[in-house]
């Protein structure tokens, strides 16, 4: 793993299929550590997570249980999704805990809806440090870029539009964080306004 932000590291898991690196993520907190998106991950990442401890594992959609629970079996750890992506989750052989809901307050972050790819998505915006984690709702491909994934696999294409644009214009960030892709580290609220502005 290696430290992206203070208290933010990451680990990553290359895409044939997409040709870009897939993120998890750690993020330290008073309140708990969490795992976000945990990909898959080498028995080292496994242990360092483990080390560092993970209160809660939070998934941002139904796509990205990925290795969650490999890593709450070794950690303890609360797997947490919104309700409408839960039962795709479970059928994937993940316990589950707490539900997310939006307007709720996650270690540092507040959940905020980002539907469209599947009717459960959320998106986490950690106000004060202005940084937004995102998990299928947009890519960032190419660097320095955002993009969308195919329509083939996207629950709801106007739907994900529409909650782009929500988040472009009423959300305060400067740092995106993508689960798929290359991660925007300033100037990334313009970046979707970019993308928005394609629609």
């Amino acid at each position: 793993m290696r430290e992206l932000l203070p208290d933010v590291s990451t680990w990553t898991w290359f895409s044939d299929r997409f040709g870009y690196d897939f993120s998890g993520w750690h993020v330290r907190h008073p309140s708990g550590n969490l795992c976000i998106d945990p990909v898959q991950m080498s028995e080292e990442v496994l242990d360092e997570l483990a080390r560092l401890g993970v209160a809660r594992i939070v998934l941002t959609n139904r796509n990205h249980f990925r290795d969650a629970e490999r890593l709450r079996a070794r950690t303890g750890a609360e797997v947490m999704i919104h309700p409408a992506d839960a039962a795709f989750v479970r059928e994937k052989g993940v316990t589950l805990g707490a539900s997310l809901s939006a307007g709720q307050r996650v270690g540092p972050f507040t959940v905020v809806p980002a539907d469209g790819k599947s009717p459960g998505e959320v998106a986490l915006h950690w106000p004060e440090r202005r940084i937004l984690v995102v998990g299928d709702i947009c890519v960032g491909n190419p660097p320095g870029a955002l993009g969308l994934l195919p329509e083939t696999v996207m629950d709801d294409p106007a739907a994900l539009r529409l909650s782009l644009a929500r988040l472009a214009e009423t959300l305060d960030f400067d740092t995106l964080l993508v689960g798929d892709g290359a991660s925007i580290l300033s100037g990334a609220r313009a970046a979707l306004r970019t993308l928005v502005a394609t629609f």
